[in-house]
């Protein structure tokens, strides 16, 4: 899968990994793929309400050594 942008909020607590995501989310074009890491727990949650009400797709949830990586898909 090939992103269109990469977005690194490791060490950050919420809401700035959301705020960023929303940001950089408004940069790309309907259909773009956008990967988060991050470090906040509390993320998994925020990503996936995120995503419902903004309208995009969380294509993608894992977790690795405490670092928590979000695929989203823009939505048109």
């Amino acid at each position: 899968m090939k992103m269109d942008m990469e977005l690194d909020t490791k060490g950050m607590n919420c809401p700035m990994p959301i705020l960023k995501a929303k940001k950089a989310m408004n940069e790309l074009a309907a259909g773009g793929l956008l990967k988060v890491l991050a470090t906040d727990p509390g993320s998994v949650e925020d990503f996936s309400a995120f995503c419902r009400t903004g309208g995009h797709e969380l294509v993608e949830t894992s977790e690795a050594d405490g670092v928590f990586t979000y695929v989203l898909k823009k939505g048109g």
